[in-house]
């Protein structure tokens, strides 16, 4: 296995059959329809907007076995040095030690865009997501009740938080 940075044109069709898949079997997204490969070009373009990565995690073929990025957290200036992340492992590939590798690479990333904060919304059921971030040192910040409905019932959504030593020198504006 080895990472490498996630392109529209390689990866957009793996990316979205891994979202899908967690879209319509699991609450680690809070969609109710699968998304488009018309989607696809507005993520990636977010992406590339913001400077935000697209970290693959592929096989000796070349076949995409996770994903991890990150985004804004909230769009308002103060928040520059905060940002949203998430890591999605193939069905197939789940419990092999990705999800952890992934967001190793992820959190280097951000330490280099000296970012200062990494914030994790899991759905409050998803142990083994909980168990990933505290294994990496992320904390719980606290638990939005009820802030999604899917599959018949409300979902609690849990903040877990890593505050990164960087910047080393952080400035207003």
């Amino acid at each position: 296995m080895k990472f490498i940075a996630c392109t529209p044109e390689a990866h957009a069709g793996a990316i979205l059959d891994i979202l899908n898949d967690a879209i319509v079997t699991s609450t680690a997204l809070y969609d109710y329809q699968p998304r488009t490969m018309q989607s696809m070009q507005g993520w990636f373009e977010a992406k590339t907007r913001g400077g935000f990565p697209v970290i693959g995690a592929v096989d000796e073929a070349g076949t995409l076995l996770g994903f991890a990025s990150y985004g804004t957290f909230r769009a308002y200036p103060a928040y520059k040095y905060s940002v949203e992340h998430s890591v999605y492992v193939h069905k197939d590939q789940r419990g092999r030690g990705l999800g952890p590798a992934l967001m190793k690479q992820l959190i280097e990333a951000a330490r280099e865009q000296q970012l200062h904060m990494m914030i994790g919304a899991i759905d409050a059921s998803n142990a083994a997501s909980i168990a990933l971030h505290e294994k990496l040192g992320f904390t719980h910040s606290g638990t939005v009740r009820q802030a999604g409905f899917k599959f018949g019932r409300w979902l609690d959504v849990a903040f877990y938080q890593l505050i990164l030593e960087t910047p080393l020198q952080p400035v207003d504006g």
